[in-house]
Formats: C-alpha cells, structure tokens, sequence
C-alpha cells in the first residue's frame, strides 16, 4: 500500500474504514501495538543500499526505479523472494493485496518469467490511482483496483477487503495488506481466496515475523492441511510461504 514516494513513519489510515471497527477492535489493536512495537519498528526497514541495487540489477530496472523501500513498504528479503518465486513457478495468474513497491517488482519479474498476468488491490484510492501510471514509466503494466476494507468474516476480526469477482483460478497469492492497525488478525481473512489456489499454487505472507501473523499462521496451519506452510526468519520481518500440494 506504498507507492515510490516517501511513506511516513506511521501506516497510513483511511478513517472510513477504521470507523467501521468495534470498541473491542480498537481497544485490542492498541494493547496489541504495545505487545509488538519491537517488530513494528523492525516493519520500517527495507534492507541496505546494496541489497536493494542487486534487486534493481537482478530485474534490469534502474537504480532509481525503487527510491523509497522502508516506512512500512516490502523490504529488500522479501521483494527477492517474490523473484524467486516467479522465476520458480511461472505463475499465469497473481493476485496482490497492498499494492506498491512490491507491485512493480512483480509486473517486472512476470515479464522476465513468463508474461503472466498481476491483479493489485488496495484500500488506499490514491494509491491505486497513482499505480498504473508509475508502471508505465517502466513499460509495464498491471490490473489496479481499489478495494476499500468494508468487508467482515465471522471467523476473523477486522475488516476485510471489498474484492470485485476473483478469477477462476490463483496461482500466486501476495498478501502484504490490510495493514496492521485495522486489526493484528486481519491477514486471516485472506484464507478466503485460498480455495481458488490449484495444487502447485501458492501464498506468501509478508511480515511473518510479527505476533499478529505468527497468530495467523497457526490458524492456517491447522485449518489448510493441504497446504505445506514453510516460515522463513531469514529477513527483517519474517516470510510465511504456503504451497497447496492436493485438492
């Protein structure tokens, strides 16, 4: 949810959707926020100079084609692991939740491994609006799509993204949103796309590391033995990787 311009310190609120939480909600969110300050700070960095240049020269972009990475968009680990990914699977279909920086760097990777097609959702309609326009500067292009958080599970706390109609079927799901401070639990929600994942497809996690995900994990642990959900610590913020092997 973080384009190429500088991103403040705190993660950016769209009230409209906040003031759709309940007291409880807002009360858990900010004990929650004490328990894990730690990894929120550790959420504002994005990896070295260096690392980020070896991203840049990996995808063929200009040094200046990510000059912001930290502040609560995709670091450096995780960015290289969405390559890795691509690269490894050749995915015909991905569906992003939080577009931004990592948005560019995966149209940039499907370009180089197999052309497929990206579908991006934010809550932030500036940010989406502003998303296609960044791309073509780089002669890519993918599917924007503002999707404010309206939407409720009763399994889940939080609010949800309002998703337009999915495609049949998901190869690679990037789940980097909603941010943390509409609820701790709210990625959870995502599990809902996962019956549109095929055996081979996958799912990846980004700020793994945090307590709210950690929480997220072992639900999906439990409730998706299909899937085989591997925990990387390897970066700043920790990756959580979900590939489906059966129906």
């Amino acid at each position: 949810m973080t384009t190429k311009y500088l991103t403040g310190m705190l993660a950016k609120n769209d009230r409209s959707n906040l003031e759709e939480r309940t007291t409880r909600e807002h009360l858990f969110q900010l004990a929650y926020g004490a328990l894990q300050w730690p990894w929120l700070l550790k959420s504002l960095y994005g990896g070295t100079q260096a690392e980020k240049i070896r991203l840049l020269d990996r995808l063929e972009l200009g040094r200046d084609a990510l000059p912001h990475l930290g502040s609560w968009k995709a670091d450096t680990y995780f960015l290289n692991r969405i390559v890795d990914t691509i690269e490894e699977m050749k995915p015909a279909i991905t569906v992003e939740l939080g577009a931004g920086a990592s948005s560019l760097v995966i149209a940039k990777a499907l370009q180089q491994h197999g052309g497929g097609r990206l579908l991006s959702y934010d809550q932030h309609l500036p940010f989406v609006e502003k998303m296609e326009a960044w791309l073509a500067e780089h002669h890519l292009r993918a599917d924007f799509e503002h999707a404010p958080l309206t939407q409720r599970d009763p399994r889940w706390p939080g609010l949800w993204y309002d998703l337009p109609e999915m495609p049949a079927s998901i190869d690679l799901l990037i789940i980097d949103g909603p941010p943390w401070a509409v609820h701790p639990y709210c990625r959870g929600i995502a599990e809902r796309l996962f019956p549109l994942i095929p055996p081979g497809g996958a799912i990846m996690l980004d700020d793994a590391a945090r307590p709210g995900e950690r929480y997220v994990a072992r639900r999906w642990h439990r409730n998706w033995p299909n899937f085989d959900f591997i925990y990387e610590g390897e970066g700043v913020k920790g990756l959580l990787i979900g590939r489906r092997d059966k129906i």
